[in-house]
């Protein structure tokens, strides 16, 4: 549905110089650890699954995952997301905060930008402060905001004043926008960051190559000597350059194309369990199907291992009808999965009221997978007397025409920085995209709360309550997570799932080498 990207599981000094005193051969691998040794050289041509004349190499202005790749191999953030979604010191080398509203940022030391100059704490005041430029016209400047004051203490250290208190904001730090650019840049028609390459060539729409950048801070990396990036809109001629050969990498492939992908000698899929889910929505606001009993028989009627291995082919996790996945350092592994459970959905589906006329459930292929998740509840609402109705409706219009305007539905949600992020864009009883209309003050207290609390503990049990609150109160079904699914050559290794996107996190560019 929408391209987009962030825990520090504590806001105080300690445990993130705790994680910097991990040294930089633990901190510069996402996800788990290497079975070989890193080899050095070689190139790859690379596709992503977008392209435009739009394209940019401005972080404030990326909207796209190719704009994501692009950036990532040019730049660097103050902190970098790992395979738990908590943030890792990257540009910062410590982070300390009073009480989650005012936080001093100490930069590392000897980091250059691809033109040799130092990096200093002007350059991330210029980066930060530029969100909050109308003119530029940031994407990030909804989370900019927050930021009241970014002045610079001394030449590595800048200070951060917050409008509130946020226990999580070293992960908005990692978000793609944040990027790290030299003072008073305004010209993008090529980058200059401290990233693992250097631009050679960008050009919109049609490619970005960038070649190793010698001097990277992060000891080793990067390993390829150089990277094209495009972008191949089109999956069927996206597998079919990888088949070729024309190309290592190729993101964004569907489980139908897995086979043949896997068929191939030579060939592998690489597999990132992420926050992707296709929900259910039942609105509570909406005449005849607007109740709880109704959205708790829907939910029920989900058989969610079938779905996942027939629709999904097995590249998807089980969910609990709550956004929070298995994998986030947040989730509540204590409340119970909801199971298949026909008798208990007939059981509220009788004390709904809604009774034998026909309910519409509206599906697209704007919201992948709808219409094959709706086909297998009208098959199992028939057997209770429910009778669902399942409308299909083209992906052009539908989140404008159907998403939050249809009595029961589907959405499509990638997954956002962090659990707040996440929480407060559709739960929030007043949030743009609440998609069942929940409101609960109890809940939306909660949210407030947590957002200030520096105790992890206390957070992670915070979360853990509104999880179950969602998963009990709310109209919405969310029975799977599905996965990133990327094709490359064998030989390209060094990949490992980091669960902000594909093409591990979008950041596999100084992370992949060739083997021999």
């Amino acid at each position: 549905m929408r391209d987009d990207r962030t825990g520090f599981s504590g806001a105080g000094r300690r445990e993130f110089i705790q994680l910097a005193a991990a040294g930089a051969g633990a901190l510069w691998l996402p996800g788990s650890a290497q079975a070989q040794a890193p080899r050095r050289g070689g190139s790859i041509r690379a596709a992503g699954y977008s392209s435009s004349t739009a394209d940019t190499v401005d972080p404030a202005k990326q909207t796209l995952s190719t704009d994501y790749v692009r950036c990532n191999m040019f730049y660097n953030t103050l902190t970098l997301l790992d395979a738990n979604l908590a943030p890792q010191p990257e540009l910062a080398e410590s982070i300390e905060s009073d009480k989650a509203t005012v936080w001093t940022i100490k930069l590392r030391k000897g980091i250059t930008f691809h033109d040799g100059k130092a990096l200093t704490a002007a350059d991330v005041v210029y980066s930060l402060n530029r969100h909050n430029d109308p003119k530029v016209g940031s994407i990030a400047k909804p989370l900019a905001a927050q930021m009241t004051e970014v002045v610079a203490t001394a030449p590595d250290t800048v200070r951060i004043t917050l409008a509130s208190p946020n226990a999580d904001f070293p992960v908005v730090l990692g978000t793609f926008h944040f990027h790290i650019i030299k003072e008073g840049t305004t010209d993008f028609t090529k980058a200059v960051g401290t990233g693992p390459y250097m631009c050679k060539e960008f050009t919109p729409g049609v490619r970005t190559v960038g070649v190793r950048n010698p001097n990277y801070w992060k000891p080793g990396k990067p390993y390829l000597d150089e990277i094209e990036f495009f972008g191949i809109p089109d999956e069927t001629a996206r597998v079919n350059a990888l088949l070729a050969g024309d190309i290592q990498i190729a993101g964004g492939i569907t489980p139908r194309s897995t086979r043949q992908i896997k068929a191939q000698p030579g060939l592998a899929i690489f597999e990132t369990p992420a926050g992707v889910y296709t929900d259910l929505i039942v609105r509570l606001d909406a005449p005849v199907t607007g109740n709880l009993d109704f959205a708790l028989a829907m939910k029920y009627l989900q058989d969610r291992e079938q779905m996942r291995d027939a629709i999904w082919q097995g590249f998807a996790v089980i969910g609990n009808d709550h956004p929070i996945t298995p994998s986030n350092r947040f989730y509540n592994k204590d409340i119970p999965l909801r199971a298949f459970d026909p008798d208990k959905a007939k059981f509220h589906f009788q004390k709904s009221g809604v009774g034998s006329s026909a309910v519409p459930i509206v599906v697209s292929p704007a919201a992948a997978g709808s219409a094959e998740m709706a086909v297998m509840l009208q098959e199992a609402g028939s057997k209770i007397g429910l009778n669902l109705e399942v409308r299909r409706v083209p992906a052009d219009g539908y989140w404008a025409n159907h998403w939050l305007k249809s009595a029961v539905g589907y959405g499509n949600i990638n997954p956002r920085p962090s659990v707040d992020i996440l929480l407060s864009l559709f739960f929030k009883s007043d949030a743009p995209w609440n998609e069942s209309a929940y409101k609960d003050p109890k809940f939306d207290q909660l949210l407030l709360a947590a957002r200030g609390e520096t105790d992890f503990a206390k957070r992670k049990q915070m979360y853990g309550d509104m999880q179950l609150m969602i998963r009990d109160s709310s109209g919405m079904g969310i029975p799977l997570f599905n996965s990133y699914l990327d094709g490359h050559v064998s030989k390209l290794k060094g990949l490992s799932p980091v669960p902000v996107g594909g093409m591990m996190g979008f950041n596999f560019a100084e992370n992949v080498w060739l083997e021999a």
